[in-house]
C-alpha cells in the first residue's frame, strides 16, 4: 500500500544511490530470527505489475537472502551518504528463474535486471548480451521490496 510520503521517500533514495553508488544494505529474517545482513546495489524501480515503487536489487540464485525471503518475505534495506540515510521496510517479491512471479512474464525479467542495474547506480554496462548471460547462468533473480514504511535522518544537501 502507497503511504502519502513515497514520492518524498523515492526522491530521498535517489539522492542517496546517487552519493553512494547505490550501495545498500538489505537485510532479510534468517531461520534463527536475527537479521542477516548484507551489502548489495539497489535503487527504486516500478513493480512490472502494480507499477508502484519499489526498491530494486539483484541476488545471486541460491542465496542466502533468497531462502531467508522464501521463508519470511520482508525486508529492511538501508541507503546511506554521510551522516544522512533512510531505511525502507516492506514486503517482498522475488521474480527470476526459481521464483516465477504470477503476473510477471518470465521473458520480461533479462531486461529488468538491466533496469535494476541502471537504477542501482551501474548505468549502462558494456556489454548488454554478456551481462544477460551471466545473469541467466547464475540464476539471477529481481528483489522488489515495498516501500511499506521508511525512517531515517535526512536532510536535502
Amino acid at each position: 500500500m502507497r503511504s502519502p510520503d513515497t514520492d518524498s521517500v523515492v526522491q530521498r533514495i535517489e539522492d542517496l544511490v546517487r552519493e553512494s553508488g547505490g550501495l545498500a544494505v538489505l537485510s532479510t529474517i534468517a531461520p534463527s530470527g536475527v537479521p542477516h545482513s548484507s551489502l548489495v546495489n539497489a535503487g527504486v524501480l516500478k513493480h512490472p505489475h502494480t507499477g508502484e515503487p519499489v526498491v530494486a536489487l539483484v541476488a545471486l540464485g541460491g542465496a542466502r537472502k533468497l531462502r531467508n525471503l522464501e521463508r519470511d518475505p520482508r525486508a529492511v534495506v538501508l541507503f546511506r551518504g554521510g551522516p544522512r540515510w533512510t531505511a525502507v521496510e516492506g514486503e517482498v517479491a522475488v521474480i527470476g528463474p526459481d521464483h516465477p512471479h504470477p503476473d510477471v512474464p518470465q521473458s520480461a525479467l533479462p531486461e529488468l535486471l538491466r533496469d535494476t542495474y541502471r537504477i542501482a547506480g551501474g548505468g549502462e554496462h558494456p556489454d548488454w548480451q554478456e551481462y544477460d548471460r551471466v545473469m541467466a547462468a547464475e540464476r539471477r533473480a529481481l528483489v522488489l521490496v515495498g516501500i511499506d514504511r521508511s525512517y531515517g535522518v535526512y536532510w536535502p544537501k
